[in-house]
């Protein structure tokens, strides 16, 4: 049997403090997964074993890459003018935004999806090729992640449309999936959804940077 008597009512500012620091080190994580693929593509084009590197028919479609950095640098933009609406209490503007972004992010999916069966090359055609779908396999892990991360975002906005910010007017234990909680262990939990918002958006623009030096590097240099 839970305790309720030890339920704290936490001020929501320290939860969201940790939700930011994490946006901030899950970036930090993530920068290091791709610099291996980074050194890999500089190395290997470097050593160029037995003139492998990089065979005449390989060759990436700088059209289908161009149009997945697009759809993801455009969708990272609207989350950010959307946590830009959010702070300022135009709720609904941002979930209009988040979801045209939510739509973005899946189409950069299904668009790297089809390119990766457009092209004439498999991933053991030579170092360049390993790289690169070793490379956008994982960007678009991570941007599915990133997407479910939003998704579930702007769930919780809908949900809680009609409650006012700053006020606690949920259910106790509502929005932790308690029914039984007699009171909030967050004073407030809604207004935790604009920090996990500043979170997400901090880290969407920094994983759209990546998909940005992505491309230069897989399709224009």
């Amino acid at each position: 049997m839970t305790d309720y008597a030890v339920v704290e009512g936490e001020d929501p500012d320290v939860l969201s403090r940790n939700l930011i620091s994490a946006g901030q080190l899950l970036a930090s994580a993530t920068v290091f997964f791709f610099l291996a693929f980074f050194f890999a593509y500089f190395y290997l084009r470097s050593v160029n074993n037995a003139g492998m590197w990089k065979p005449k028919h390989v060759d990436a479609s700088v059209t289908w890459g161009t149009i997945v950095m697009a759809c993801i640098v455009l969708s990272a933009m609207l989350v950010r003018f959307g946590r830009m609406d959010q702070a300022a209490g135009r709720r609904e503007q941002f979930r209009v935004k988040a979801l045209a972004a939510l739509v973005l992010g899946l189409v950069a999916l299904g668009v790297q999806a089809a390119a990766w069966t457009q092209q004439s090359f498999g991933p053991t055609d030579g170092g360049y090729a390993s790289v690169y779908f070793g490379w956008t396999a994982f960007l678009w892990l991570f941007v599915l992640l990133t997407m479910f991360w939003l998704e579930t975002t702007v769930a919780t906005s809908w949900r809680y449309r009609n409650e006012p910010m700053g006020a606690a007017r949920v259910p106790p234990g509502h929005a932790s999936g308690d029914p039984d909680r007699a009171a909030h262990d967050i004073r407030n939990p809604v207004d935790l959804n604009r920090a996990e918002i500043a979170a997400l958006s901090f880290y969407w623009t920094f994983l759209a940077g990546i998909a940005v030096v992505t491309w230069i590097v897989l399709y224009l240099i």
